[in-house]
């Protein structure tokens, strides 16, 4: 197999469904060990790019290339090193754990002592050693999504693929997932490629491609993104909101700073936040009833490279 130090390389990759373009010309790789997580609100395109990569939709045109195998020309070697985890479960509930994970591992062509050492294996993975014999209809939701992953772990893939991983899912059992990962990469040297559309997952990923309309507007490590857009967000609640055009107006003319009308305030960005509000309040203090500070969140780097709100 072709030596490479990314486990994925995506270049130029677009699709269409019709006339609705759902990728245009995205490009990006994930080094191998790491966690890369693809974000964006739903309709923005990661589900179809998730489908490309793992090989249920053809790249047309551009180019999806794992561990140096091309999807579109070698996708047999490719189902061969990765592990699937879809949005929609994929367990029969009427079955135990252990009998979902035969019937799994059949399908790969494991038998015997082999399908048995590599059920032990998962289950310590996923912490489930001794629920092997529940049926899965009696496991809670958190539970069965890490059968779902001791499922897609059972062929020991070198990636793990995982759209909407925590779906469904409330937030104790989220958290648990995500420690289940986390674990998977840094202990086992695991790859994993997520799609997720909500801020504080794809916080905790290596690196983040940042999925609108098709389009990757924004790529690399969370912290870094954040750091770019240079400064603090200052939200500003007038006192009057039939006046927020006129007093965005207004500040920007008198500070010669950009201001956006987003749900009801406005919003800047600005370094030393701390010390230019006092001056703000200080040239309208008729106007504004009330400011706000905080640092860039992901969302924030969403709202500032397309000039709309996260939906």
């Amino acid at each position: 197999m072709p030596s490479d130090s990314n486990a994925v390389s995506v270049t130029g990759l677009s699709h269409q469904y019709g006339d609705h373009t759902a990728l245009s010309s995205v490009s990006f790789t994930v080094p191998t060990g790491t966690m890369f997580g693809l974000l964006g609100p739903n309709g923005g395109g990661k589900t179809t790019l998730f489908r490309i990569v793992s090989t249920l939709l053809p790249t047309r045109p551009g180019h999806a290339v794992l561990f140096g195998h091309d999807v579109a020309t070698n996708a047999t070697a490719v189902r061969r090193l990765i592990g699937i985890v879809f949005q929609s479960p994929a367990l029969d509930g009427h079955l135990t754990v252990r009998e979902n994970l035969i019937c799994h591992g059949h399908l790969y062509g494991l038998r015997g002592h082999r399908l048995k050492a590599r059920i032990a294996v998962v289950l310590s993975l996923v912490e489930l050693e001794t629920r092997g014999s529940d049926l899965v209809n009696t496991l809670s939701g958190g539970l069965q999504r890490r059968v779902e992953i001791a499922k897609a772990l059972l062929p020991d893939p070198k990636l793990l693929l995982l759209d909407e991983p925590s779906t469904g899912l409330d937030p104790g059992a989220r958290r648990e997932i995500w420690d289940h990962l986390d674990r998977l990469c840094r202990e086992r040297g695991t790859t994993v490629v997520l799609t997720t559309h909500l801020m504080d997952e794809a916080a905790r990923c290596d690196r983040v491609g940042v999925l609108h309309e098709g389009g990757l507007v924004a790529l690399g490590p969370p912290r870094e993104l954040m750091a770019e857009i240079g400064g603090d967000v200052i939200l500003i609640s007038p006192y009057d909101d039939g006046a927020l055009d006129t007093l965005a107006t207004a500040i920007q003319e008198r500070f010669r700073e950009s201001v956006d009308v987003l749900d009801g305030r406005l919003r800047m960005e600005r370094p030393g936040a701390h010390e230019f509000i006092p001056e703000l309040v200080k040239a309208f203090p008729d106007q504004i009833e009330g400011v706000t500070i905080g640092k860039p969140t992901l969302e924030d780097v969403f709202l500032h490279h397309t000039g709309k709100r996260w939906d």
